[in-house]
Formats: C-alpha cells, sequence, structure tokens
C-alpha cells in the first residue's frame, strides 16, 4: 500500500505557517523577554566597548527592582542637555554645581542609554573624584575609569534621590553624559538589565 503525495500548495502553506510562526515567536520574544542591544559609545569602558553586543532581560525588572551594580537599558529624558534645576549638574557657563543632578525630568526620550545603578529610590548620594559615596558608604567601584580631578567628577553635596527613581553612571567616569547632569531615571524607563555581551566572541560572558 502507497502513500498518496501531498499537494505541493499543502506542502508550501505548511512551511509558510512554520516561518511565520518562528519569525512571530522571536518577535514576542524581543518584545517581551530579551532582546540585543549595541554599546554605542564609550561611556562604559572598560566594562562594556563601542559597537560590543548585549542581552538584555527585558522580563526581570517587571518581578524585581533594579540593584546597585546592576547595568541597565533605559530611556534617557527627552531633554538630556542640562538638569531641570540650573543650579544642580552641569551649568550653563560650562561648569559644574556643588550638587549632582536630582531633578527628574518630565518626559523620556526615543532613545536607549546604558549605564550602572548607583543609587536607589530614597539614597542619599555625593560624588568625589568620580566615587559614589552612598548612605555614607563609598562605591565598591573597582570596574571603572578613575577622574583625573576634573570638576565632572566631584558633586560634594549630598542629594536624594526621589522615590521611583534610579540613579544611573557610566563607568567610564571623566567621559559619561549620566544622571549627573540630567537627573534620576523612572522606573517605567527602564528597558531592562543586561545579562550577557555575545560579540565579539572572544568577549563572550556575564555581566
Amino acid at each position: 500500500m502507497t502513500r498518496a503525495k501531498r499537494p505541493v500548495a499543502s506542502l508550501v502553506l505548511e512551511l509558510v505557517v512554520i516561518v511565520v510562526a518562528a519569525l512571530g515567536l522571536a518577535l514576542a520574544i524581543q518584545a517581551f523577554v530579551v532582546k540585543p542591544y549595541s554599546i554605542p559609545s564609550g561611556s562604559m569602558l572598560p566594562t562594556l566597548h563601542i559597537d560590543q553586543r548585549v542581552l538584555v532581560n527585558r522580563l526581570g525588572t517587571h518581578f524585581s527592582a533594579p540593584a546597585v551594580g546592576d547595568i541597565v537599558v533605559f530611556h534617557p529624558p527627552k531633554d538630556d542637555s542640562h538638569c531641570a534645576d540650573p543650579t544642580e549638574g552641569g551649568d550653563y557657563a560650562g561648569g559644574n554645581g556643588s550638587r549632582a543632578c536630582d531633578v527628574v525630568q518630565p518626559q523620556s526620550s526615543g532613545q536607549t542609554f546604558i549605564k550602572r545603578v548607583v543609587g536607589l529610590p530614597g539614597d542619599r548620594i555625593s560624588i568625589i573624584d568620580g566615587h559614589v559615596i552612598r548612605n555614607g558608604a563609598a562605591e565598591k567601584d573597582a570596574y571603572i575609569v578613575p577622574c583625573d580631578g576634573g570638576g565632572s567628577c566631584t558633586f560634594p553635596r549630598t542629594i536624594t534621590i526621589p522615590r521611583g527613581d534610579y540613579y544611573m553612571m557610566g563607568d567610564n567616569r571623566p567621559d559619561s553624559d549620566d544622571s549627573r547632569f540630567w537627573g534620576p531615571v523612572p522606573r517605567a524607563w527602564i528597558i531592562g538589565r543586561a545579562v550577557l555581551t555575545y560579540w565579539p566572541p572572544d568577549q563572550i560572558g556575564l555581566l
């Protein structure tokens, strides 16, 4: 007894359904679970290099809050050129105030940044030579590029991070556009935590 051959149209339809289902699954995974990102700048040196690729866990932030030390991808404020309070962060003369910016901007942008969480809601922080002093204790920051004493590295007056917001800084402390200058990041703007690097192959590893 021989098996009847399936019509070509039926085989093609089955293949199309499989391809569409696979694409849908891949898009759903990117939208809700993990998504790849490319590092656009040197602000996270020496931890992450320009054009290095990372995978970001988008699901985890729905179940647990970010922790100090996490590397996260987020939307920065729409106006990240200065602090909403002109007396904080970088001033209009090109210098820096005595306080890092602690004012949350009203609107996020469509851009994505990747930085390290250095402060949690309610934390009291100051910044000396690029080192974060958090609730009276110095950050354990062997991963940073040290500051050379420049003005953007020191904000000695203590600020308090508002409830529901997080403070982000790049590991390349002398050369990072971050919360020091434009303020804390609301949790709703955080996309997810970077969990591993996957490209280039010689830099594959967990974060």
